[in-house]
């Protein structure tokens, strides 16, 4: 345990406890993360997950630092122990789970890892068991799936690990994640993937459920910097049309794909054409970010009312909170100048130095 602050001695401080997930690859920013969140204490848990105490009731709300937290839970319930060497650990788990949480009525029950990366499958297979006992012991719960959740309702979340069980509820969008950690799992290695930026894309849209409702089958996207096309062959697979632009070409496995227009050009020299509207705008491109944002923004008049913009933010390497905070106040200081309101950002699991924003044009 790590103290931050000389307010732990303050016997009339009233401390809450939080478990928040902060990525490795922004570890170089956690400590100050941390105490910028008003931590006092801190236990690190697993790989990316600290476990808190703050005088913060409202921990991440009005936080500048809450774009660097990928997801946060209040604890409720913390069982420090040795799950793989306990009897009868899932039953003692799922009985207290159900006395505890079952009054305040959840709307679902979810449980993931505290290490979802870890090769162990045994705590893989334990968050499953965990959940299948508990689920027997609740009432019918309405949202049986995560896609089922209301993002403004509560959800009972539990994280399970060699460190113990950590548990606590709260709706999916003050948590920032419609799963327990966040994080949506998917296959990068089937063999029609052409790039990981697809597996970027995916999360967005899923994470984007949390603050609007998906876009509707035949949406039309216009994707800046589109080479090799990861992202745009996960557009496709959503039957979203897509008017792809850049420089280099499309990875061949594209060519002929229904819904697709490639326009082979650079992004700033790209004009639409008159009366071609879109319902959103997609922009994953390299370079400075004032560049990026500049060209999004001029294009940003070619989308409808309330078109959703997803702007990937690239950052130099993450090793000052007030720098990164900087670049981000400016970028969206232009695009809301623009016309854009920012509606949410976070940092997806396949994001590295950068965070993932999400705009919608103002209705005009």
């Amino acid at each position: 345990m790590v103290m931050l602050l000389s307010q732990v001695s303050d016997s009339s401080l009233v401390l809450h406890s939080w478990l928040v997930r902060i990525p490795e690859v922004l570890e170089a920013v956690a400590q100050e993360v941390l105490k910028r969140l008003g931590a006092v204490v801190h236990t690190r848990l697993g790989t990316d997950y600290y476990l808190i105490k703050t005088a913060t009731p409202n921990l991440v709300k009005d936080s500048e630092v809450a774009k660097f937290v990928r997801w946060n839970l209040p604890m409720d319930h913390t069982w420090p122990c040795n799950a793989q060497k306990m009897d009868g650990f899932i039953e003692k788990a799922a009985q207290t789970l159900v006395k505890k949480f079952a009054p305040r009525q959840p709307q679902g029950l979810f449980i993931g890892q505290l290490n979802p990366t870890s090769p162990d499958k045994y705590y893989k297979g334990l968050a499953s068991n965990l959940r299948g006992r508990a689920l027997q012991l609740f009432p019918n719960l309405p949202a049986a799936t995560v896609e089922a959740q209301d993002a403004t309702r509560e959800t009972l979340f539990c994280l399970v690990g060699k460190e113990g069980l950590y548990c606590g509820m709260q709706s999916p969008r003050a948590s920032n994640g419609l799963y327990a950690g966040g994080s949506k799992f998917i296959d990068q290695d089937a063999p029609e993937t052409i790039s990981r930026a697809g597996a970027k894309v995916a999360e967005a849209l899923h994470y984007l459920r949390l603050h609007r409702q998906p876009l509707s089958p035949g949406s039309h996207w216009l994707e800046l910097g589109a080479c090799p096309g990861g992202m745009t062959s996960e557009l496709l697979a959503r039957e979203q049309r897509v008017t792809a632009i850049d420089r280099a070409p499309l990875d061949v496995r594209l060519n002929g794909r229904a819904g697709l227009k490639f326009v082979h050009a650079d992004v700033a020299l790209y004009e639409p054409t008159q009366n071609t509207f879109f319902d959103a705008l997609l922009c994953d491109m390299n370079g400075p970010p004032d560049d990026s944002i500049q060209q999004v923004i001029r294009l940003s008049h070619s989308l409808r009312s309330g078109g959703l913009v997803v702007f990937t933010l690239k950052l130099p390497r993450v090793d000052n909170v007030d720098d990164a905070c900087a670049i981000f106040r400016k970028t969206v200081k232009k695009a809301q100048q623009a016309g854009l309101l920012l509606l949410a950002q976070t940092h997806l699991t396949y994001n590295r130095h950068e965070l993932t924003l999400f705009f919608e044009r103002l209705v005009d």
